[in-house]
């Protein structure tokens, strides 16, 4: 048995890392506020605007993506002549991000936009109301 054959079953048994490891990272996020809305970055390098889901209900925004590898068979000859993998833990990725949302965004105007692997989300904010000043009357 040589150092490689080693390494491939260490990590290839399935007991060295948990099957939570895969999706254990989760994308990073800013997130701007300025006087007219709250901007969102999140990067995802590699994805599409097609890879990912984002929603919005009861204030809260959730993003969301899930990547899972198709697997083809292939046959013994062809394996071997590709290589055998030692490590694979980009098979399956998947994440979800929730964000409660304040108060003053305005749900009906929010909007998304996807490029060079940044997803930007905006969330206008509603109009801030005055006091409103209530006479009293003389019953």
């Amino acid at each position: 048995m040589n150092e490689l054959t080693l390494f491939n079953r260490l990590f290839n048994d399935g007991d060295f890392f948990p099957k939570s490891f895969e999706s254990a990272t989760v994308p990073s996020v800013d997130v701007k506020e300025t006087k007219d809305s709250y901007v969102l970055d999140m990067d995802l390098p590699g994805k599409t605007e097609n890879d990912v889901d984002l929603s919005l209900k009861d204030d809260v925004l959730t993003i969301s993506s899930h990547t899972e590898e198709t697997k083809e068979t292939k046959s013994d000859e062809k394996e071997t002549e590709q290589g055998e993998w030692l490590i694979r833990e980009r098979r399956n990725y998947s994440f979800t991000r929730r964000f409660t949302l304040p108060q003053d965004v305005n749900a009906e105007g929010v909007n998304a936009s996807f490029k060079n692997g940044v997803l930007t989300v905006v969330m206008p904010r509603k109009p801030v109301s005055e006091p409103k000043k209530i006479a009293i009357t003389v019953a």
